[in-house]
């Protein structure tokens, strides 16, 4: 791609061409197979495509390659539920009882790692404001793999990544009604379910499916073309594999195929958590209407005040200590990607500086190789998708070199 108008770009020459350099290095080395970056600052957007669909080569990543989003979903689908909170059609501290009376009477374990019996009343009903922060009482949590409450989880079939589909919603409330919580409702932030169980809270309340909600209200309005909860026959030859190496060899294992795969059909769960495909132009879309306050074009998508709350530390002191210890003790989990602070609503939001972004940068990754970040002081926009799931340290790795020379390619 040619370079010009630097002066007006915001981007150096030399930086770009050391982003793509860096960018283009594992991808000659064989440890990705093919890469879509898309950086924005202003007006002006810049675009690298580098290597393959396959890791034995075959068709070259495009432009509009489609990408399994994984958990850079999370800050996409939780704009549906700001739509609702807009139109007051939900409030921050209503139970969520009303549509979700699954979650009514709650219980409580005394221990994390205790017996599922061993409980206490919850002292207040779980709000909205707890699922939208993630404080809803359950959650993924690393440290306590391996308890009854976590094996539980997974037996039931409440997360995404497991060999068998999640179930449809309904059966999905079912079985999480039938667990008790693992911290008082507000007290601690953890990962993932909060995410999908918005899902469903936004489907009971809008009367319609989360997709064709999500659709109506954010996809549509802002041309996102390509993004949903699976790709359409006419366009699965855009869809790469998803590459899971093996974490001790490296040999490139398909996770999940294109044909015949999790996303060649409609899932029986609407998964908020992880569950969108996308492409780098409508996820561009999404995170410019963040940077522009809620408008695109001439457009209002969402409300500023409901931009601000998403994109800004929603969580409180105690909160933030669960969620600095959860990132800090499990660093070799994530390879050092989502340690900078705070969360807003599905989504990080870096509270320090922790390396070369500023204090603001709102966005999250997924465990599908994905990276997804706007940063409103500098107007910068940054997504990288991959094909190559994060058992292995590459493509995380590739993520931080991504973010590291983006920034020193800005052209201030």
């Amino acid at each position: 791609m040619s370079i010009t108008h630097t002066e007006q770009r915001g981007f150096s020459e030399a930086g770009l061409r050391r982003l793509r350099d860096v960018l283009a290095r594992p991808v000659d080395s064989g440890r990705i197979p093919g890469l879509v970056a898309l950086v924005s600052r202003g007006d002006e957007t810049h675009v690298e495509t580098i290597g393959t669909m396959r890791h034995d080569g075959g068709a070259p990543v495009r432009r509009d390659t489609i990408f399994r989003m994984a958990s850079t979903s999370k800050p996409v689908s939780v704009a549906a539920a700001m739509v609702l909170l807009d139109e007051c059609r939900l409030r921050l501290d209503d139970p969520v009882e009303s549509w979700l009376p699954e979650l009514a009477n709650r219980q409580v374990l005394k221990r994390v790692d205790g017996p599922l019996d061993d409980t206490v009343p919850a002292r207040r009903p779980i709000t909205v404001r707890d699922v939208l922060t993630s404080t809803f009482g359950l959650g993924m949590d690393m440290t306590s793999l391996g308890t009854p409450i976590m094996n539980k989880v997974f037996e039931q079939g409440l997360t995404p990544n497991l060999p068998e589909p999640m179930p449809e919603p309904d059966e999905w409330m079912r079985r999480l009604g039938t667990l008790p919580l693992m911290h008082q409702p507000g007290e601690r932030w953890q990962y993932q379910i909060s995410n999908d169980l918005l899902g469903v809270l936004v489907a009971r309340v809008s009367g319609q499916s989360f997709e064709t909600f999500l659709r109506e209200r954010i996809f549509d309005p802002l041309g996102m073309k390509d993004t949903g909860f699976h790709v359409p026959a006419d366009k699965l030859d855009r869809l790469p594999p998803l590459y899971a190496p093996h974490p001790e060899t490296g040999e490139f294992l398909v996770w999940d195929e294109a044909e015949g795969g999790r996303h060649s059909k409609p899932p029986a769960f609407q998964g908020g958590g992880g569950g969108l495909v996308s492409t780098a132009d409508d996820y561009h879309a999404y995170f410019r209407m963040l940077l522009n306050g809620g408008m695109h074009g001439s457009e209002r998508i969402l409300s500023r005040p409901a931009v601000e709350l998403m994109t800004t530390n929603r969580l409180t002191p105690e909160q933030q200590a669960d969620r600095d210890a959860l990132a800090r003790n499990n660093v070799h989990v994530s390879f050092g990607q989502g340690q900078h602070g705070g969360w807003g609503f599905g989504m990080a939001v870096r509270t320090y500086r922790g390396d070369y972004a500023p204090i603001g940068q709102f966005g999250w990754d997924g465990g599908s190789g994905t990276s997804t970040y706007a940063d409103p002081d500098n107007q910068l926009t940054g997504i990288l998708l991959t094909q190559v799931g994060a058992s292995v340290p590459d493509p995380v790795r590739l993520m931080h070199d991504f973010w590291t020379t983006l920034y020193q390619a800005i052209d201030a």
